[in-house]
């Protein structure tokens, strides 16, 4: 399945800002950002298709996956 994924600020670095992957049927956001070598506490919101979304969500065909890290400052 063909899922189209964006990554937001830090996540970008030595990675891409979007790009379209291919991945099994009944893959998680958790298999996704593992791949990535994403740090678990960086993650902040994931969004499938705009819509809040937890790491145990599967992906299915055509989604649009979106990584944004922790904000800091204020």
């Amino acid at each position: 399945m063909n899922v189209t994924v964006k990554l937001v600020g830090i996540f970008q670095i030595g990675r891409f800002k979007e790009a379209v992957c291919e991945y099994p049927t009944g893959t998680s956001v958790q298999k996704v950002v593992d791949e990535l070598l994403i740090p678990d506490p960086l993650l902040g919101i994931v969004l499938i298709n705009d819509v809040h979304a937890g790491v145990e969500d599967l992906l299915h065909d055509g989604d649009t996956l979106c990584l944004l890290p922790f904000i800091d400052g204020g």
